[in-house]
């Protein structure tokens, strides 16, 4: 039984990021809602988008990168 190590870490990885931003939601902009309400959550939301959206762009350039270089590696 062969195990494909780079499919394993790059679905531990995607589950690891995904539980992440479902904790910094729940958790963070939960709190600030039942603190300061509706109104403020949605802006933590808004800011917590703005910050991850920087990661997001990288990651897609570099999975862009990496198709790429498969194409052409055959």
């Amino acid at each position: 039984m062969s195990r494909d190590l780079r499919r394993y870490t790059r679905q531990t990885n995607i589950r690891l990021l995904a539980g992440f931003i479902l904790i910094l939601l729940l958790v963070g902009d939960g709190l600030i809602y039942f603190i300061y309400g509706p109104a403020a959550a949605i802006s933590g939301i808004v800011c917590t988008a703005a910050g991850l959206a920087p990661l997001a762009i990288i990651y897609f350039s570099l999975y862009i990168l990496e198709l790429i270089a498969k194409r052409y590696d055959d």
